[in-house]
């Protein structure tokens, strides 16, 4: 039996096709096979013999998966089916083999849409604590070394999607999120780094669920320390910033049990709304009757050194939104490179967040607040309506954050204890939402949280796993960066640098976090 390059059939009659015909360059079989209850959609290509199993996904109405999930800013999971070849027209490096003809993305996003998710994902809490974070570096040495620490962020990034794109020629596949190309990485890399395989997929999935939990418990925090201003503004006699967290709860439960993200579309397109119009009008404030830099410290204390530099990894590391936008692109050789709108994004981000860091300190100097919309002087009207709206905000990006740690939680759950009820479903999103409060509550203080995730992990996340990843992927390949070359040793000066980040910043954010608790007064300022 011979079946075409683009035929669908069962798969025994694919394996037939690959078994008889060894001329035809790749058979695409489209596979139905029962797992579980689980349809499983395969691809088989015969040069390679195997079998990737791209995505899972259950009958409607059976379990949780019944009801469809989408997100309205980017992809978190592979497509739902992967397309049959229909050409052989492909760049040279992979030979007859062109992995983005292989997927099949419902709505593909170009450069300018996948540009301004970037942003979006990439602008969050953490622009409003810059001032902050320049306050603890110093003006001078923080508008220094903040495009410096951007471009190192930007560039593991990079490196991060350029592993990618190699593994997805050598290994024949369509896509790979960010655990995927960590584990596969390692997989094919120096035989004395294969054991880390599921290592180091696993550990991007916590990492990447504990991060994105800990902005979750970060917003909560933002919201209740604005709003707790405008309610004390007004006379409202509880002064305990732990009452307005546990406030919170109630409106996260209400919203939380949304299982399609798509009908949180509106709310987001309005805090994306709010942020723009909030960061307008603290530039206003920030830029007026600016006072003169000498009267701000150029170099901070070296004791708070350490936490600039977490609080601007937490606020410029945006690795956890990259490998989910790449695999929507409708032109993903377009991401990386330069121009590419990676280099781009991070670029106009990275000003951004400097420009904020510099005017919010340079303003309030050593009066800075962890969030800057805590400086601004709560008796006006316009400030007032400014902490309001950012909290709306904030509060509907909860959300977004907390779909990516769900999904990844709930398929460590369904590994285990196999296929889980709708009601399972609610309940575990119920509880995690209350455990993000429950958290907030227990560490209520926007700086030490953010130079604490920062440092533990968006460190190893952002900086310490992407150089990683690119040495085993290009160990062995020719001209790539085997014993001797160079690219080594800039990637182990990288990696050195994550790991100094990771230690000094999380050991001296759990200083500052005993200290806090070691003045109870914070709670009630």
């Amino acid at each position: 039996m011979d079946l075409p390059v683009g035929a669908v059939g069962e798969h025994g009659a694919c394996n037939k096709a690959c078994s008889e015909n060894a001329t035809h360059r790749m058979v695409a079989s489209k596979v139905l096979t029962s797992q579980n209850g689980a349809l499983v959609h395969h691809v088989h290509f015969p040069e390679s013999e195997k079998l990737y199993n791209l995505r899972a996904e259950r009958p409607p109405g059976k379990g949780r998966e019944g009801a469809e999930r989408t997100t309205d800013a980017v992809q978190t999971t592979a497509p739902t089916t992967v397309p049959v070849a229909t050409t052989t027209t492909v760049e040279s490096r992979g030979g007859d083999f062109d992995p983005f003809a292989l997927r099949d993305i419902k709505h593909p996003t170009n450069e300018v849409d996948s540009l301004i998710h970037l942003m979006k994902g990439s602008m969050g809490s953490g622009i409003l604590g810059m001032p902050k974070a320049v306050q603890n570096g110093g003006l001078w040495f923080s508008l220094a070394i903040t495009p410096i620490v951007g471009f190192i962020c930007t560039y593991c990034v990079h490196m991060l999607v350029i592993s990618a794109h190699e593994l997805y020629y050598r290994e024949r596949v369509p896509q790979l999120d960010f655990s995927e190309v960590a584990e596969l990485g390692f997989k094919t890399g120096p035989k004395r780094t294969r054991f880390l395989s599921k290592i180091a997929k696993h550990s991007v999935n916590w990492l990447m669920s504990l991060n994105l939990l800990g902005t979750c418990c970060i917003y909560l925090v933002f919201i209740a320390s604005n709003m707790k201003q405008v309610m004390e503004h007004h006379d409202y006699a509880v002064h305990d910033l732990r009452v307005y967290i546990v406030c919170t709860l109630p409106f996260v439960l209400l919203f939380i049990v949304v299982r399609d993200l798509k009908y949180l579309s509106p709310t987001s397109m309005l805090a994306n709304a709010l942020i723009m119009v909030g960061m307008i009008i603290c530039f206003y404030y920030m830029l007026r009757d600016v006072p003169s830099p000498s009267k701000r410290h150029a170099v901070g204390h070296y004791s708070t050194v350490p936490l600039y530099f977490s609080t601007v990894i937490f606020a410029l590391e945006g690795i956890g939104v990259v490998m989910p936008l790449e695999n929507n692109m409708k032109n993903p050789r377009r991401f990386p490179g330069c121009p590419g709108v990676l280099g781009f994004g991070f670029t106009v981000t990275a000003v951004l967040y400097t420009t904020v860091g510099f005017c919010g300190y340079l303003k309030y100097g050593d009066d800075t607040k962890d969030a800057i919309t805590l400086n601004l002087p709560v008796e006006e009207g316009l400030a007032q309506s400014v902490k309001i709206m950012m909290s709306i905000a904030i509060f509907f990006t909860y959300f977004l954050q907390f779909y990516v740690p769900f999904e990844i939680i709930m398929k460590a759950v369904e590994r285990n204890w196999g296929e889980q009820s709708v009601r399972n479903e609610t309940l575990l999103r119920m509880f995690l939402g209350t455990l993000t409060v429950v958290i907030a509550v227990a560490v209520p203080t926007l700086e030490v949280f953010m130079s604490l995730i920062g440092a533990l992990c968006l460190a190893s996340l952002g900086l310490i796993l992407p150089p990683a990843i690119e040495m085993v992927v290009f160990w062995d390949k020719e001209g790539g960066r085997g014993r001797g070359n160079w690219k080594v040793y800039k990637n182990i000066a990288i990696i050195s640098f994550g790991v100094c980040a990771l230690i000094l910043g999380t050991t001296t954010s759990l200083i500052n976090l005993v200290n806090f608790y070691a003045s109870t007064d914070q709670l009630r300022s």
